[in-house]
């Protein structure tokens, strides 16, 4: 019997914490585009595009990300993300030439600070306002 009552009390448990998440092709909102200019201002490689999907649970951007039409181009993934607050870009892209290279861009106090990994060269690279002020090669 204890064992019915603990699992009837986790299955309602679960059911009431539930969060209907969806997902919607958009255009980005003002704060999403700001950043991604200013960002694309510094960093180049950090594609621009208008066309973003957010993810919403119970009316709220949980996450929002950007796709892309790899035709054409070197990379043979290319994946962006915003997160919630607008103040930091996720980003990972892989290609021949580069390898898998990831990290994220931060807004501070009206900077943009930028940590990269690069896998195949084994490097960590920090910038800041698009001028590289830390680099290190991991062995």
């Amino acid at each position: 019997m204890k064992k019915i009552t603990l699992l009837l009390a986790l299955i309602f448990t679960t059911i009431s914490f539930s969060q209907t998440i969806t997902s919607k092709q958009e255009d980005a909102n003002v704060e999403q585009y700001a950043l991604l200019t200013k960002v694309n201002q510094y960093y180049p490689d950090i594609t621009l595009s208008k066309t973003i999907t957010n993810f919403y649970a119970d009316g709220k951007i949980i996450d929002s990300q950007q796709q892309f039409d790899l035709k054409g181009t070197k990379f043979s993934s290319y994946k962006l993300g915003i997160e919630p607050d607008n103040k930091k870009v996720l980003f990972e892209y892989i290609s021949d030439e580069t390898g898998k290279v990831y990290g994220d861009v931060t807004l501070f106090k009206g900077n943009v600070l930028r940590t990269t990994f690069t896998e195949k060269t084994n490097q960590i690279e920090v910038s800041l306002n698009g001028k590289s002020v830390y680099l290190k090669t991991v062995k």
